[in-house]
């Protein structure tokens, strides 16, 4: 950690990460080691809050930063600021970059460009399990999966990835403030197979008005966002803005025109977003060399694709929906089937990863 990297982190605790008034700060020093040099002479007309500019002249922005950097080397976790090496060179590109990244896990997961999936806190099963299935066709062929490690759609998107491949997840709190709780055994799961980053410092809360502000880091990271489903006014939404903003491209699965939670998406594909339906169609839309990278992966349809279940495990299948999930009685009644029966064929179905469990002995099929 060399001087600069100790005052990006500084900076960034002084004024909470990019803003109007860091702007003007590094506006008028050439390089941020000349901030933590300077008087407070030097600061006059710039408009900052007064116990800003005697934290950084008096020294102790930078005695701060000291410790938090300490708390970083004890919990083993990485910092990448502007300056390092290893910070993504995408995010590195949008208007307001986080000063600095913690890192939770491998940083090479970062290295390059993700494509990021996000949605709703409370999905339908079908949102669920679109969720689940992109991200794992995407990750299986290379792709890294970007999302918030929300409730819902965030959640299956992670997961999904993990199934395949890697995944990154950004908060809106410090590292070591799991959130949301449930999500804490993800969020350790992601961290050992990819990475967990955040622009908050440690021990930071996850207040209402960090998310919006991570949700840039979100879109930063990627190359190309899909929305799978979303209210009309949603944190979603705010991403795909961003991600606009930041010139990437903006991608949604369309839903039922009855559902609250189709309005975002169907809006987006009504104002011109790509729709999806495949990892194919998002490999399509991505700009090159990443599009051509993983349409060369095109996997053939085999022609006996069922060919590994039974005739049974097959009558069973075409009575599950993708858009909902069944419970056991209902299947039962379908199909005639005892209870005992239908809960042994679709052990096997989980088993093969044609079939999804949900709680309360509710069954959907893969997409």
């Amino acid at each position: 950690m060399d001087d600069r990297d100790l005052c990006w982190l500084a900076l960034n605790l002084v004024f909470y990460g990019p803003s109007a008034a860091t702007r003007r700060v590094l506006g008028r020093f050439s390089a941020v080691t000349d901030v933590f040099r300077a008087s407070r002479a030097d600061f006059d007309g710039l408009r900052l809050d007064g116990e800003a500019v005697e934290a950084i002249v008096s020294g102790r922005a930078i005695d701060r930063a000291g410790r938090e950097l300490e708390k970083i080397g004890r919990k083993a976790y990485t910092l990448l600021t502007l300056d390092s090496p290893g910070y993504p060179g995408y995010l590195r590109e949008i208007f307001d970059p986080p000063f600095v990244l913690y890192c939770e896990g491998d940083p090479e997961t970062l290295r390059n460009p993700a494509v990021a999936v996000v949605g709703a806190r409370r999905p339908t099963p079908y949102g669920r399990a679109v969720a689940e299935k992109l991200a794992g066709d995407l990750a299986g062929r290379g792709c890294v999966i970007a999302s918030g490690l929300a409730a819902g759609i965030d959640a299956c998107a992670h997961r999904g990835a993990l199934q395949k491949g890697r995944t990154v997840a950004v908060l809106g709190s410090g590292l070591d403030v799991p959130y949301p709780w449930e999500n804490r055994g993800l969020h350790r799961e992601i961290a050992g197979r990819g990475a967990v980053v955040t622009e908050f410092a440690l021990e930071t809360p996850p207040l209402a008005e960090n998310f919006p502000v991570r949700n840039r880091i979100i879109s930063g990271l990627s190359v190309g966002l899909v929305v799978v489903e979303a209210a009309r006014k949603s944190g979603s939404l705010i991403t795909a803005k961003l991600a606009l903003s930041q010139d990437r491209e903006v991608m949604a699965v369309p839903g039922n025109v009855t559902s609250e939670l189709s309005a975002g998406p169907n809006g987006l594909l009504r104002d011109g977003a790509k729709l999806v339906a495949s990892w194919e169609d998002v490999a399509e839309a991505l700009p090159s060399p990443w599009r051509e990278n993983l349409l060369a992966q095109r996997e053939e349809k085999e022609e006996n694709s069922g060919a590994s279940l039974s005739r049974e495990e097959r009558r069973l299948l075409e009575e599950l929906p993708v858009d909902a999930a069944l419970p056991i009685d209902e299947l039962a009644e379908h199909t005639g089937l005892s209870v005992s029966s239908l809960l042994a064929l679709l052990l096997g179905l989980e088993l093969k990863g044609a079939v999804v469990q949900h709680p309360g002995k509710e069954f959907q099929r893969r997409m």
